[in-house]
């Protein structure tokens, strides 16, 4: 609870004070249990469950996680920039994410709508990344690891420092070269099934620099990953190699952020630049064809955060952002007549203010505005509201309110091929009603219980359908709203001789029009327990205990409930100094499950990995 948070209002908060049920992972603990991926650390936390289709890894949010959503209804920021990209919305969490999660030194996962202070995107959470700094790293840092299953090499290099004249800077290249497993697949009605040899290869590429003096501060993030489709995505030819994806992002930020007026007036300027580059080499019935998605942006934030009035946090900010190119394209290179090129470009303008004001010694509120427009929805309001009750010394109550929008990306509104899918350029913005009641109690210094009750609609949701006239996909705006009830219950403790143990379970309904939502488990239940290993100074062992309840699939069926483990080992190497080895075991019972397919899939469903072990080593000095 005396962790500090800057995503909830883009300034720093006590966990107390925040307008929001938060989740913190630390470096520590991405560390102690041996997490690979974004996903796989948020998949550790209350109301989160991940899908993985052999092309991305989804997050699943409080029940929501339509199949074939690109997890455009979660902000994913790093530094407090904005990372989906202008072409699909798409928040990257799996490998296509740009960062090395070896670099991130806290994760902030802020469920609930938070658009009355960012936007476009904020709808159902805000994760935010902050990452290291050079004065962490202070020297150089070089890691190597190998896994089965995926034979998949991966390696780092890093160097970071604080200088005499202040300046921290780190740079830092990783790379993953991935074989893949040779996977059975069945696709559909073709009557085509077989094992897809040498076709779920995946390579990564990364690099990230960091850079502050004084009030300025610069970061580079660069990510290229391409991932090989064994699995016929957009319904391809099955079983055919040469078709991938491949992800380039290339996210830039320059920030000024000082105070002045005796240190009442906190000022936050940023310039940020964003590249997205997506292919896609495809084949229908034996012809060859290329699909491309790229697109550019820029814009500039500038915000003020005055606590010159007594008992009052007052902010203000303006935010743009120019989507000046989107391009989508569409190559046949054996019927050129089906060729397409589609451009288009959008620019989006918000305001923002937000009053924290602290009533009694126990009782504050917050509240909140935002007015976004652009060209593609006009304009949109999001406010927001909370009540913080310090009942006890230990005892925190939260009665939270917020409303929050996205617009229809590029991809949903222009894309039409003819082929498979139609354009639909009068699409209007879905938005999300949240009502909360969060309870926290510090039972002791090292105990925390969390209960939370939650309550949200989803109005004129923007979902894949047919298209009456041509039989074709088509996205398509949904009167019927979305409804989702829930609970949420975890605990987290830990204990003097060095053990944590860290809990939860959730109860979670989301409905339309009295239908269950497909790939939306009615339980959950995480478990995170982490213990020193005797006899070994500075070993540790973390093992995690994970319960999915079925998911509704496409056809109607149910997949089965699963629980997955993951056990992660890791000691010091005591003839060498600075150097660490680990050993990770996932789905360590070697569980058989599935996870929901997307339309786009010839599948319903897909099997996940079977057991994976790997051994990492890992040199500081």
């Amino acid at each position: 609870m005396n962790v500090s948070i800057v995503g909830a209002s883009k300034y720093e908060q006590k966990q107390q004070q925040v307008a929001a049920a938060v989740s913190v992972i630390t470096r520590k603990d991405i560390r102690t249990y041996g997490w690979r991926t974004l996903n796989e650390a948020l998949a550790s936390l209350p109301g989160i469950h991940s899908t993985y289709d052999y092309q991305y890894e989804y997050l699943g949010t409080r029940g929501f996680g339509l199949p074939g959503d690109f997890n455009t209804r979660v902000l994913i920021m790093i530094n407090g920039n904005r990372i989906n990209d202008a072409t699909y919305d798409q928040g990257p969490t799996g490998r296509d994410f740009p960062l090395d999660i070896d670099l991130i030194e806290r994760i902030e996962f802020i469920p609930g709508p938070g658009s009355a202070v960012y936007g476009q995107n904020a709808m159902l959470g805000v994760v935010n990344i902050i990452t290291r700094k050079g004065s962490d790293v202070n020297g150089a840092e070089i890691s190597a690891s190998y896994q089965t299953t995926e034979i998949m090499p991966q390696e780092r290099v890093t160097f970071g420092k604080k200088f005499d004249n202040g300046t921290d800077a780190l740079i830092s290249f990783s790379g993953v070269q991935a074989r893949g497993a040779n996977r059975f697949f069945e696709f559909c009605d073709t009557g085509i099934a077989g094992v897809a040899h040498h076709m779920d290869g995946e390579n990564v590429k990364q690099m990230f620099a960091r850079a502050s003096h004084g009030p300025f501060s610069f970061d580079f993030i660069y990510g290229n990953r391409k991932k090989e489709d064994p699995t016929g995505t957009y319904q391809s030819d099955p079983l055919v190699p040469g078709q991938f994806q491949r992800d380039r992002r290339l996210n830039t930020q320059i920030q000024y952020q000082d105070n002045f007026a005796n240190d009442t007036l906190n000022v936050l300027g940023r310039f940020f630049y964003g590249q997205y580059r997506y292919d896609n080499p495809m084949v229908y019935d034996g012809e060859r064809t290329f699909s491309t998605g790229p697109s550019d942006w820029h814009g500039l934030e500038f915000r003020l955060l005055s606590t010159a009035l007594d008992n009052h946090k007052l902010m203000a900010g303006f935010e743009y952002q120019n989507n000046t190119s989107i391009k989508q394209t569409f190559q046949n290179f054996s019927s050129p007549e089906d060729n397409l090129f589609i451009k288009s470009s959008v620019m989006r303008i918000g305001v923002y203010l937000q009053d924290e004001w602290r009533i009694t010694d126990t009782l504050s509120a917050t509240v909140g505005l935002r007015f976004d427009h652009n060209r593609w929805i006009g304009n949109r309001l999001s406010p927001r509201a909370a009540l913080i009750w310090q009942a006890t010394p230990k005892t925190t109550f939260k009665a939270l309110y917020g409303r929050a929008h996205r617009s229809p990306n590029s991809y949903e509104r222009d894309y039409n091929d003819g082929a498979f899918q139609v354009a639909s350029p009068e699409l209007h913005s879905e938005f999300i009603d949240t009502a909360e009641l969060v309870a926290d109690y510090l039972a002791q210094p090292s105990m925390n219980l969390r209960a939370s009750v939650y309550a949200w609609d989803m109005y004129h949701l923007i979902a894949l359908g047919i298209d009456p006239l041509s039989g074709l996909s088509q996205y398509q705006q949904n009167s019927r709203k979305v409804s989702a009830r829930g609970t949420e219950l975890s605990l987290d403790k830990t204990w003097d001789w060095g053990a944590r143990l860290r809990g939860s379970f959730g109860f979670q309904s989301v409905e339309q029009q009295n239908s269950h939502l497909p790939n939306s488990p009615y339980y959950l239940g995480k478990l995170n327990f982490s213990v020193p290993i005797p006899l070994i100074t500075g070993s540790r062992a973390g093992y995690e205990l994970q319960y999915y309840g079925k998911r509704k699939t496409l056809d109607g069926t149910n997949t089965d409930n699963y629980v997955l483990s993951n056990l992660n080992l890791i000691t010091p190497v005591p003839q060498v100094k600075g150097l660490e080895a680990s050993l990770s075991i996932y789905n360590l019972f070697n569980e058989n499950y599935l996870h929901p397919a997307a339309t786009i899939n010839w599948q319903n469903a897909f099997w996940q990995p079977d057991r994976t072990v790997r051994f990492r080593l890992d040199y500081r000095f």
